[in-house]
């Protein structure tokens, strides 16, 4: 059976993709949350980073990513001052939350099948680097639930991204 290859179809939106990666940071958010403050920014397994680290990851990457998407020019992050709490930590999270969700409409529809060189390095289509940038922080999540675990405490459900 021969395919239509003239256009894509369409299997999501990116109001539907928007959602989908604001119900990750969602749970993202909550694994934060759980961590004891001291824990939070000391405690590793092994030679894993502390998982305000890998916040720190997601937040430089969010932003800068949404604005190589836009405009093709792909730059690093500004620097951020790294939080010292966990409550400074949450709040660039939101922040980096509410930039997202500013920034996203002005993505131009077309430009998700587009392919780029993201940063330099990575030669995608722009909705497989955006999966990217999810699936990131969804991987990293996990080593944040294997800290809490270690501590004897019980993650967010992953399944409950409201």
């Amino acid at each position: 059976m021969a395919r239509d290859t003239s256009s894509p179809s369409l299997v999501i939106t990116p109001e539907e993709l928007l959602s989908h990666w604001q119900g990750h940071r969602n749970v993202t958010r909550r694994v934060i949350e759980a961590f004891p403050e001291d824990k939070l920014f000391q405690f590793s397994i092994g030679a894993m980073r502390p998982f305000s680290v890998l916040a720190m990851e997601f937040i430089k990457m969010a932003v800068p990513t949404l604005r190589g998407v836009i405009s093709g020019e792909w730059s690093s992050a500004d620097e951020i001052a790294e939080p010292a709490t966990r409550a400074d930590l949450l709040r660039l999270w939101d922040e980096t939350t509410q930039e997202i969700n500013r920034l996203w409409p002005e993505i131009p529809p077309n430009r998700f099948q587009q392919i780029d060189k993201a940063f330099g390095q990575w030669e995608m289509p722009i909705y497989g680097l955006l999966f990217y940038v999810i699936d990131n922080e969804i991987h990293h999540r996990g080593q944040g639930y294997v800290y809490l675990r270690s501590l004897g405490i019980e993650p967010p459900p992953f399944y409950d991204r409201a």
